[in-house]
């Protein structure tokens, strides 16, 4: 847009040429224009009604097309692979159903008020998460920017546990399953796969052909490459669009996953050992409450377990329509989340008795043999009750000399592994004891597959919309970015696919997404309750729900959230300095895992990692305190009209640009006013934030502490009294013409200083 001073055209507004209109010409020290900004042009990728405008947020923003897309994409988010494999092992290691007591005291404490802080936000705004935290305050711009780099880490190797699972998926229509027995080489067994199991081996040794130590590579391994670009395209496809095309998915991601709990559950509960499995598990063993790393490993898993800080749950919200029950979607998923972990242990729990019991069996059996080669017990096939007897009397002698091995239930359950442990062997182990087990891997790892690639959609959602939160993408086409941002991923998942591949995962989960995202929800939760308000956010509330959150919802965001988010960091950095951090290391030779230290140039990746994620936020904190990064205002989109015009001033602008009381409000356009007071003449040089960047109007009223920082608060805090009218033709007027003024005389001068002080009103459409 370009100004006319006289008829004559200027050089083009940025925000720092409005300094002319702030300046104090009159004796209150008063002007006031009406800034209207159109819309921004973009590709319209879809509306909540489908028809006109949005009456807040982005007019061009997608929307869920309808309350069950939205429940399913963000349960399908939230239950994750955590729910199988992480849950249950911290259940079993934790006190068993003692464990239950911390968990469900964090979920409550810790978990819902952060939940719902992320998707109000996102719903209140209509924003991203750069979006979101640059309208609080530009100066809180980097931990958008935070966000996004530590998604960014986790995407990536997210993926590659698809990418096992596809592999596992695939092999799991072959019979007999491929990981029941060692293979043969001159009809002898292999000795690696004797040492350790059939699965340990399918999974090292086949599936990974692990390295001895991660500064090994070993190459390449072909059948990982491929699956690893198999997964990235069906992930592009899938968000590609957005939730245009993801929301469609999410019907089967999230659906499916709970169809085969249910199978596997019904499954389960009939086979011998199933009790003594959920037993073992659910026991409560109440001295661990005790222990503080009880309770940490319990605030941590609420914390994973829900996605917090991945920008995600703000995106999500912020596809929702403005007059949403956000409160009650954040405890219906909080319910569903909990209720689904649970019911997955009782469903791992169940087979993995099941396969203990059969562990006990067959270390029966064995020592039978023992008993029967010198005597003591006449035949293998003798009663259980009878065996006991036998090895009752022995003496430690024999029991040392002749080599008993302990059978043990309570041994065979406590061996259970969690992560990949559990997935891709323990569990393996127990499916092949099943009859028809072809069937049931199928179906255990399509599974996997819809609950990693229902996480993975909302991680890349989260990190796509805060991308897409910048102005230059903004006109890109999502397809375009989406496939630039898988295909770089794929470039740097590379690394997972060689020989070190899985250590590599193991070093990316234990850093990169950690302290980064503790750090993030931290901030998170300081900007919103402490610098945009606890009393404003209550009342976003109140707005979009018709419910005012009460003493438990205050209490967890000012003082208890925060607290807890700080024994998380402050445990985890601590951590990591007293212990030396370690993965597990496959020994071919031994059949074993190893546990070796990580190389210090390995650290120093982890620490870059960590640095990286941390970051953005102190930088631009810095770079916007001291103007060093400015963010203008995007004045283009918009025209500029002087409001309330008096005799002094209406001989200043053109005849065109009088708002004429006569004319009716157009019944089109939706007009949002903000009355912003006028302006200082040290403030000329003060940073204009603009919605082009994400970032709010810059302005300081006269009432502003002179030492306090703009917000979004105060420029938002006073609506505009008056109600002013426009022609239809005013959007199209995109400039500001003054003329000359030297006919004014003193009288109207004078007058002029009695009439009342002008505004500046934003008007949005």
């Amino acid at each position: 847009m370009a100004t006319k001073v006289d008829g004559v055209p200027g050089p083009r507004n940025n925000g720092h040429e409005m300094a002319p209109l702030n300046t104090r010409a009159r004796g209150d020290g008063t002007h006031g224009v009406t800034i209207m900004l159109s819309p921004p042009d973009r590709s319209s990728i879809g509306s909540r009604d489908g028809a006109g405008a949005l009456p807040d947020g982005d007019p061009d923003r997608a929307a869920w097309s309808g309350k069950m897309q939205f429940f399913l994409s963000i349960i399908g988010y939230s239950v994750g692979l955590g729910n199988i494999w992480r849950f249950p092992y911290l259940c079993q290691q934790n006190g068993g159903g003692a464990f239950l007591i911390p968990f469900m005291i964090m979920l409550i404490l810790e978990g819902i008020p952060l939940f719902l802080i992320e998707l109000g936000m996102g719903q209140r705004m209509r924003l991203g998460a750069l979006g979101v935290w640059n309208t609080i305050h530009p100066w809180l711009g980097g931990i958008g920017i935070s966000s996004c780099i530590v998604t960014l880490f986790v995407a990536i190797y997210y993926n590659v546990i698809i990418t096992w699972c596809f592999y596992y998926f695939f092999n799991s229509f072959r019979y007999p399953l491929p990981w029941g027995t060692c293979p043969q080489l001159n009809g002898t067994e292999v000795e690696e796969c004797e040492r350790s199991s059939e699965t340990a081996y399918f999974w090292y040794r086949t599936t990974l052909d692990a390295a001895p130590s991660i500064d090994e590579t070993g190459g390449f391994k072909w059948w990982i490459v491929l699956c690893l670009m198999l997964s990235w395209t069906v992930v592009f496809f899938i968000v590609m669009k957005g939730i245009q095309s993801s929301g469609k998915v999410v019907y089967f991601t999230s659906l499916f996953p709970y169809i085969v709990l249910t199978i596997f559950f019904i499954r389960g509960i009939t086979l011998k050992g199933a009790g003594a499995g959920l037993m073992h598990m659910y026991t409560p063993k109440v001295e661990k409450l005790l222990e503080p790393t009880v309770w940490l490993d319990a605030a941590t898993q609420v914390f994973y377990s829900f996605g917090l800080a991945f920008g995600s749950l703000i995106a999500f919200g912020s596809y929702n329509t403005p007059k949403n029950n956000c409160v009650r979607d954040v405890l219906l998923v909080s319910v569903c989340n909990a209720v689904t972990a649970i019911y997955a242990s009782v469903v791992i729990f169940a087979i993995l008795g099941y396969k203990a019991t059969l562990g006990v069996d067959r270390c029966i059996q064995v020592n039978k043999h023992v008993l029967v080669k010198h005597g003591l017990l006449e035949s293998v096939h003798a009663e259980n009750a009878e065996y006991e007897h036998v090895m009752a009397g022995l003496n430690s002698t024999m029991l040392k000399d002749w080599e008993f091995e302990k059978c043990s239930l309570d041994d065979q359950l406590s061996s259970a592994a969690e992560g990949t442990g559990l997935a891709f062997i323990v569990f393996t182990e127990a499916i092949v004891e099943l009859p028809g087990s072809p069937f049931w891997a199928v179906l255990f790892f399509t599974m996997l597959l819809s609950l990693g690639l229902g996480s993975q959609i909302g991680i890349l959602e989260g990190m796509l919309c805060t991308i897409f939160d910048i102005d230059i993408f903004k006109r890109i086409r999502k397809p375009y970015v989406t496939g630039v941002v898988c295909a770089f991923c794929f470039t740097v998942g590379l690394i997972f696919t060689t020989g070190a591949g899985e250590y590599w995962l193991k070093m990316f989960d234990s850093f990169a997404g950690t302290i980064g995202l503790v750090v993030v929800a931290l901030m998170e939760m300081i900007a919103v309750i402490y610098i945009y308000g606890h009393e404003k956010f209550t009342e976003d509330i109140y707005q979009m729900t018709g419910t005012r959150p009460g003493i438990y919802w205050q209490m967890t965001w000012r003082y208890i959230g925060p607290a807890i988010m700080c024994c998380i960091l402050l445990s985890s950095i601590l951590s990591m300095i007293l212990r030396n951090p370690s993965y597990g290391a496959w020994n071919g030779e031994l059949g074993i895992v190893e546990s070796k230290a990580y190389p210090d140039w390995v650290m120093g990746i982890a620490l870059a990692m960590i640095i990286a994620g941390v970051l953005p936020m102190p930088v631009v904190f810095l770079l916007r305190r001291f103007q060093i990064l400015s963010v203008d205002l995007d004045i283009h989109q918009g025209s500029i009209r002087r409001n309330e015009t008096t005799a002094s001033t209406k001989e200043m602008i053109d005849e065109d640009d009088v708002v004429s009381p006569d004319l009716p409000p157009p019944q089109s356009l939706a007009a949002t006013r903000f009355t912003i007071g006028d302006f200082d003449d040290d403030d000329d040089d003060d940073d204009f934030s603009g919605p082009a960047l994400g970032g709010p109007v810059n302005l300081r009223s006269d009432s502003d502490d002179e030492d306090e920082p703009p917000t979004m608060g105060k420029m938002l805090a006073k609506q505009s009294a008056n109600t002013t009218t426009a022609s239809s033709q005013q959007p199209k007027q995109q400039q500001l013409q003054f003329k000359n003024q030297s006919h004014l005389t003193p009288s109207v001068l004078g007058a002029t200083a009695r009439k009342k002080p002008f505004r500046m009103e934003v008007v949005d459409f």
